[in-house]
């Protein structure tokens, strides 16, 4: 080839390999992208699986939050690699004692029947001829039996009198005693009846319709109209007194709160329903509950009930709630139960960070546990908290700090950190006040109830019957919060209420009313 030509053929070379270069670089380029989108896909897909995760355990899982870390601290691990020591020699000696036998610790026999119940002695006589023979004891066999409710007509009869030189007086009406007051006027049913149907759906979460097949076995036809007119009439007598109660527990200087949904039957749309909303408040000085139905969850609800509220709200960390934080007259707590569940979710895809996340939080737990325990008085779990679980929350907030750094933003650990680190000033306000709680599951244990009834009944009928359940809810809730029989409340509260001084109304709600 002439020089020309190998000029030509260079030339062409060099442009064949910056070609190459571009290419090279432009799939450079790609595979960069290529990776970060497989990165963001991973991620995305990781996000999607956890979600899918916990849709599957809400559906099919436990609901259990238990943690068992696996070692233990006390123990001590084993020697496996030591060289197994000689065997001593045996020796043989002769052991003698004597042994008691006692009944088994473990076994805590029959279960003792409670003294208050009434007893109906039945006397059996041996069929054999007794006749000249004589007693020497007797076998005494208890059982425990059951006589179901029994409807009965309750008859106030009452004699009129008059004078007998007032035998011919047209105008004269005579001397007869007067009618005690019921609580629903010229009704038939009577306080004892009405107790029972109002426990029978709020507490046992009975439907009415059930209801009315109950007493169809006894013979008793009652229509539902009839019924929900009894109720209407129970709401009306005792509604000043769940206003009451109100004005009590919002005078409260602490109180949990929480919300939960209930669905309302939608009348303007036929077969459709409106997604309300009960919102609970907790006062555990007092151990009051206080359910107030809203038609959303916006924080207009809470707002409005609370506007004149001061002193310490504990809440999880719906962010409606933040709002209130901002308020000086309140202090703002946050639940550290929800914190914790954020990293026992993550145990199955981070064991190592939520396995210390965990037991640093079974730590503290164990702590709250101890005061409650000894039965300790707000200065006391204080002190204890201060000492003991303030080091711990330290070293668990600087953790988290560092743990949030290094995690994806999506991924399980990182919600978990990022959950706990935008509310941790707030998750640790409750060792400031030992009258404080650590979490908010007193309220959320008050929910309960609604959950297990709208299982039954499925929805309110209407807005009206929603505020109706959460006045209810509110008096069986503080019944068992203060360990009142809610039966024995109620009828004695529709007994007493008609004629009750409305200015000592407080005297009949369930913590302060003596059965």
């Amino acid at each position: 080839m002439s020089f020309e030509e190998l000029l030509e053929d260079n030339k062409r070379q060099e442009s064949q390999l910056k070609s190459y270069e571009y290419l090279t670089s432009d799939l450079e380029s790609q595979n960069t992208d290529l990776k970060s989108q497989k990165s963001v896909m991973e991620s995305r897909l990781a996000d999607i699986q956890f979600q899918l995760d916990q849709m599957k355990r809400m559906i099919y899982g436990a609901k259990r939050e238990r943690f068992v870390k696996n070692t233990d601290e006390n123990q001590m691990e084993l020697p496996f690699e030591v060289e197994p020591e000689a065997e001593p020699e045996k020796q043989q000696e002769t052991i003698t004692y004597t042994r008691s036998k006692t009944k088994r610790a473990n076994h805590p026999g029959r279960m003792p029947l409670p003294s208050h119940l009434p007893v109906k002695e039945i006397v059996i006589e041996p069929q054999e001829d007794t006749t000249g023979m004589k007693c020497i004891g007797k076998e005494v066999t208890d059982q425990l039996e059951l006589v179901p409710a029994k409807l009965f007509i309750k008859r106030y009869i009452r004699p009129k009198y008059i004078k007998p030189e007032d035998k011919e007086t047209l105008s004269h009406k005579g001397v007869i005693a007067s009618l005690p007051v019921f609580p629903i006027e010229k009704g038939i049913a009577g306080p004892g009846l009405l107790a029972q149907i109002m426990i029978d759906k709020f507490v046992d979460h009975l439907p009415i319709y059930r209801q009315i097949e109950r007493f169809k076995r006894e013979a008793i036809k009652i229509p539902a109209s009839t019924i929900n007119g009894w109720q209407e009439a129970v709401c009306s007598l005792l509604w000043p007194l769940y206003e009451n109660l109100k004005r009590r527990v919002l005078q409260q200087g602490y109180l949990q709160v929480d919300e939960t949904p209930i669905q309302v039957l939608d009348k303007t749309k036929k077969g459709k329903t409106h997604r309300g909303y009960h919102w609970i408040y907790f006062s555990p000085l007092e151990k009051t509950v206080l359910f107030d139905y809203q038609h959303g969850r916006s924080r207009e609800g809470p707002s409005k009930l609370l506007k004149d509220f001061s002193g310490y709200l504990q809440t999880d960390g719906y962010i409606v709630y933040d709002s209130f934080g901002n308020k000086k007259s309140i202090t703002h707590l946050n639940c550290m139960a929800h914190a914790r569940r954020e990293f026992e979710k993550a145990l199955p895809y981070d064991k190592g960070k939520a396995g210390y996340a965990m037991d640093m939080f079974q730590k503290i737990y164990a702590i709250e546990r101890e005061a409650r325990d000894k039965n300790l008085s707000p200065k006391q779990r204080h002190e204890l908290r201060i000492e003991e679980s303030l080091p711990l929350l330290n070293e668990l907030g600087k953790w988290i700090v560092e743990t949030y750094k290094s995690s994806l933003p999506k991924s399980p650990m990182g919600k978990a950190t990022a959950y706990s680190m935008a509310r941790w000033d707030k998750l640790i306000n409750y060792i400031h006040d030992g009258s404080l709680e650590i979490d908010n599951n007193l309220a959320e244990n008050a929910i309960r109830p609604i959950t297990l009834g709208r299982k039954n009944y499925l929805f309110a009928g209407s807005h009206r019957g929603a505020e109706r359940a959460a006045m209810f809810y509110s008096f069986f809730g503080t019944c068992k919060k203060n360990d009142v029989n809610p039966f024995e409340w109620i009828k004695k509260v529709l007994e007493v209420i008609p004629e009750h001084k409305v200015n000592q109304l407080h005297q009949l709600l369930p913590q302060n009313l003596k059965l």
